[in-house]
């Protein structure tokens, strides 16, 4: 780990909600990174609605010396707008890089939450509504949208995507087509890292249709896993002014 010397702070940066719950995730996720990696610096910043604030959190870093890890599931406005501004603002030399997205290993917490929830892995009846945030990204959505395809590759669910922001389909036009493909079991798999407004809108429309929930991916290992292997790829990247 000779890079990881040179660049010794891992900013670990969410949106921020004012939701408490959201920054409690954060906390408990860069914990659990602190403790998969004893020694390397890791600070929690937000963009907005919670602090500190990233730019903040990187005027006390030395210049160079920073890796700001998106704590975002998505790569959207968030990851490709807000972030480089801040970053840009801060006046810091610092990288920036790649949100969590669709990994492999954040799409197995997924399914272990299901399972958690009591979904059968081989259970044919169960239809997933893999909820997540929408984007005004095409290409973002498409990816949220590879989520569910993924979850269905060592189960026998059926599964589709649903917004509960922003683009179609709805969790009602979702849950429709669902039960159109054969589902009799529906579940809602809420993409999200931390529960919050939006997953507590979600949650009362699955009470109102009688639909479980599985919980958000959460502070898992795994979780951290992905944010240390952002930080570690990111080494390599040219520093953002």
């Amino acid at each position: 780990m000779r890079a990881a010397r040179l660049v010794t702070t891992l900013v670990l940066t969410a949106h921020g909600s004012a939701d408490p719950r959201s920054a409690r995730t954060v906390a408990a996720i860069a914990e659990c990174a602190r403790r998969l990696r004893p020694g390397l610096d890791i600070r929690v910043a937000f963009c907005e609605k919670s602090s500190p604030n990233l730019r903040d959190v990187l005027g006390a870093v030395r210049p160079g010396h920073a890796v700001v890890v998106p704590l975002l599931l998505a790569d959207a406005y968030h990851a490709r707008v807000d972030i480089p501004t801040m970053i840009a603002e801060s006046g810091v030399v610092a990288r920036q890089s790649e949100v969590l997205g669709e990994d492999d290993r954040l799409i197995h917490v997924l399914r272990q939450r299901l399972e958690h929830a009591g979904v059968p892995r081989l259970d044919s009846r169960v239809g997933v509504l893999v909820t997540a945030v929408g984007s005004s990204r095409p290409e973002a959505n498409a990816r949220t949208a590879a989520v569910a395809r993924e979850l269905t590759l060592t189960t026998h669910w059926t599964a589709t995507t649903a917004f509960a922001t922003g683009p179609q389909p709805s969790l009602a036009q979702a849950a429709a087509a669902l039960r159109q493909r054969g589902a009799t079991r529906l579940v809602i798999a809420p993409w999200f890292l931390a529960h919050g407004r939006i997953t507590d809108r979600v949650a009362e429309f699955a009470a109102a249709q009688n639909i479980p929930m599985s919980a958000p991916l959460g502070a898992h290992r795994q979780v951290a896993e992905t944010v240390l292997d952002r930080f570690d790829a990111a080494l390599a990247l040219p520093a953002a002014a």
